[in-house]
């Protein structure tokens, strides 16, 4: 598959490297030359030029490409990609800070396919995302991280905390959620866990042990 990954910084460059890994095709947009010249240097395609510039997305020939991912840190960059990407038939996957405001996701999420939240989400999930996967799929491992899934108990300590506010061992995330019987997705701000829950948390191997117990209360 070929992907159009808008912006090379720190989820950008994670995000396009998995790709990489797995063999698709990846082209970037920049406007930054230094981010440029490294992308270069690791064998992508590049593109240097503001990614809410059609002319430059045009060169990046979106016709041929799959998905288009907006992940630099400015919204409206990344909002303006994925709509010239969706008029050229891209999955749109549109990256946010993870201070927002429910309204604004409310406002975005009917113009692309997937929002994602990189410091709850990661990179695997712009992954996921750009390939149309479901978040129940937690085989995923990023370098130096592992994916779990939890069911939260009735005497959890967590049950009536918001989702995207729980306190995790280490540098572990939630970054999907899901009622029971239903499908995990992006939790929304106001979202809080409940007994029966399963959350999926991303966490490096050695304090998976301690993120379960500490969502588990033992």
């Amino acid at each position: 598959m070929r992907f159009v990954i808008v912006g090379y910084g720190r989820v950008g460059i994670r995000t396009a490297r998995i790709l990489q890994s797995e063999a698709h095709e990846v082209v970037v947009v920049d406007d930054d030359r230094e981010k440029v010249e490294r992308a270069e240097e690791e064998g992508f395609e590049v593109y240097h030029g503001d990614g809410n510039d059609e002319s430059v997305l045009e060169q990046a020939d979106l016709e041929t490409a799959d998905a288009i991912g907006g992940l630099t840190g400015d919204l409206n960059t990344n909002f303006t990609a994925c709509m010239i990407g969706k008029e050229y038939g891209c999955r749109a996957v549109l990256r946010i800070d993870e201070d927002y405001r429910e309204e604004i996701y409310e406002n975005y999420a009917e113009d692309v396919d997937e929002i994602i939240y990189p410091e709850r989400l990661g990179a695997a999930g712009a992954k996921t995302a750009l390939l149309g996967g479901n978040f129940n799929v937690l085989a995923d491992l990023t370098e130096r991280l592992s994916v779990a899934s939890v069911t939260v108990p009735e005497h959890s300590p967590v049950i009536g905390e918001r989702v995207i506010e729980v306190d995790l061992p280490g540098d572990a995330r939630i970054y999907a959620h899901g009622k029971a019987h239903e499908a995990m997705t992006i939790p929304l701000p106001r979202t809080t866990v409940e007994a029966g829950d399963s959350v999926a948390v991303m966490a490096s191997p050695e304090t998976l042990d301690d993120v379960r117990a500490a969502l588990k209360g033992a």
